[in-house]
């Protein structure tokens, strides 16, 4: 896998708990440094949205990564993108995670923990991780163009 010296932090509600436990121990069995950043226990009324703010702050404050999990990925994501500096996607296909390190230089991953299997699940992870940005100039300029629509 790529820069294992970013940690990679993690967080998921109740609909990702399951998900969230064993792609944190592919990610350690990897040699990735992970900070699960909550849920740690299964709590069936617990909101994603106090988890999705926690491990923005951290992959923001760390210039890091981040995996969310909750049951479709898009409650996680949408509140993930309202942090200045998170470029969030929610996808389950390996190609389309990769294009979005490569186009997007997405920070943080999110999964559907109810719609992905674990196997699959590793597999887009994986191909998310080890994906560079481009740092071709089109690219570049899109992104700065995100970043001010953030400072407006």
């Amino acid at each position: 896998m790529k820069d294992m010296n970013k940690k990679i932090y993690l967080g998921s509600d109740h609909a990702g708990f399951d998900l969230k436990t064993k792609i944190m121990g592919y990610l350690k069995k990897e040699g990735y440094e992970v900070c699960d950043c909550g849920n740690t226990v299964y709590d069936a009324s617990d909101d994603y949205i106090e988890f999705a703010k926690k491990v923005s702050t951290e992959v923001v404050k760390h210039n890091s990564m981040g995996i969310l999990i909750c049951g479709t990925g898009s409650g996680m994501c949408i509140t993930a993108n309202k942090i200045k500096g998170i470029r969030a996607v929610n996808t389950d296909n390996v190609e389309i995670a990769k294009l979005t390190r490569q186009h997007n230089d997405s920070n943080i991953l999110c999964l559907a923990g109810r719609f992905i299997d674990s196997k699959k699940a590793k597999e887009v992870v994986k191909a998310w991780l080890e994906t560079e940005f481009s740092n071709m100039e089109n690219h570049i300029r899109r992104i700065k163009k995100i970043s001010g629509i953030e400072n407006s």
